[in-house]
């Protein structure tokens, strides 16, 4: 599962965007965002981004351990409903039956 680690801002947000597209297209399922400290805006377009990217090669990403930082950001912004988010105790194989 990738991870990004510790920041996603304006500062790196191409390079992480980079490395999580690559990561959707070696198959990656799922992005665990559990290791980010640091966000701002820049790492609710990049998740968008990301979402796009599944989609358009007809796959699914799920994004698992937002903070609660992160998830400030998704509902200022209004696009908790674009992504797929997954609930605090919520295992791959309850992903199944949303």
């Amino acid at each position: 599962m990738y991870q990004p680690s510790l920041t996603l801002t304006v500062n790196n947000a191409q390079t992480v965007l980079e490395a999580g597209l690559r990561a959707i297209a070696e198959g990656q399922t799922q992005i665990d965002l559990g290791g980010l400290t640091v966000v701002d805006s820049a790492a609710v377009a990049t998740l968008l981004a990301w979402q796009r990217a599944a989609q358009r090669a007809g796959k699914s990403i799920v994004f698992r351990n937002l903070s609660a930082g992160l998830q400030s950001l998704i509902e200022l912004y209004g696009v908790s409903e674009l992504l797929s988010i997954a609930r605090s105790g919520e295992h791959q194989s309850d992903l199944a039956h949303h």
